[in-house]
Parts: C-alpha cells; structure tokens; sequence
C-alpha cells in the first residue's frame, strides 16, 4: 500500500481528533479542559515554561485517551462478545488515563497556585 502524500497524512490525523471530540464524551471533557487552560495561560499570564508544563500535561491526557480508545476499539473487534481477559486490558489502558489526570491535576495546582495565590 502507497504512502498517502504528507498533507493527507495530517488531514486524516486531524479527522481522527475531530471523530474522538464527536464520538467520545470523556474525550470531550479532556479537550474542554484543556480549552480552559489555554485560557487560563493567557488570562493569568503564565511564564514559558509554566505554559509548556501545563500544555504537555494536557496534551498527554488527551493523547492516552486517544489510545485508550484505541485499545479498546481493538479489543471490541478481536472479542465483541464479553471476555475477561479483553475487560483486563481495557480497565489497565483506562488506569493508565486515570493516572495522568491525576497527576496533571497535582501538575495544575501546583503551577496555578503561584499566579492565584
């Protein structure tokens, strides 16, 4: 199969972003997050490094949940019917989401907590 030219590569990247804002409600509570901080960065005036951190740490959430759903998109194609040992692979890709919430929580307090406080 032909490598799609590079400009289709990036289409189809960004119809994958716009297909998990549509179809992924917790995806969409990530992206809303992430919206708010990029306000957040602006509103509060954030330094550079300040404003990467919490840029990495939202991006990172949003891209475990794209793979989260990836996992389990595949696992529902190899064992649609319940298995579990497929109900084992999607709770610890889920865990894995959960996590990096978490700790970009603990990232956002404590790099706000400086601009609001």
């Amino acid at each position: 199969m032909q490598k799609p030219p590079l400009h289709k590569s990036f289409i189809n990247a960004f119809r994958g972003v716009l297909v998990m804002i549509k179809t992924e409600r917790n995806f969409r509570i990530e992206f809303l997050a992430f919206l708010i901080n990029l306000f957040l960065i602006f509103y509060l005036k954030l330094s550079n490094i300040d404003a990467a951190i919490i840029l990495i740490a939202s991006v990172a959430v949003l891209s475990a949940e794209i793979f989260n759903t990836a996992i389990e998109k595949i696992c529902d194609i190899v064992q649609p019917d319940f298995d579990k040992r497929i109900g084992f692979i999607k709770d610890i890709s889920a865990g894995a989401v959960v996590l990096l919430a978490a700790i970009s929580i603990v990232i956002g307090i404590l790099v706000y907590g400086k601009y609001i406080f």
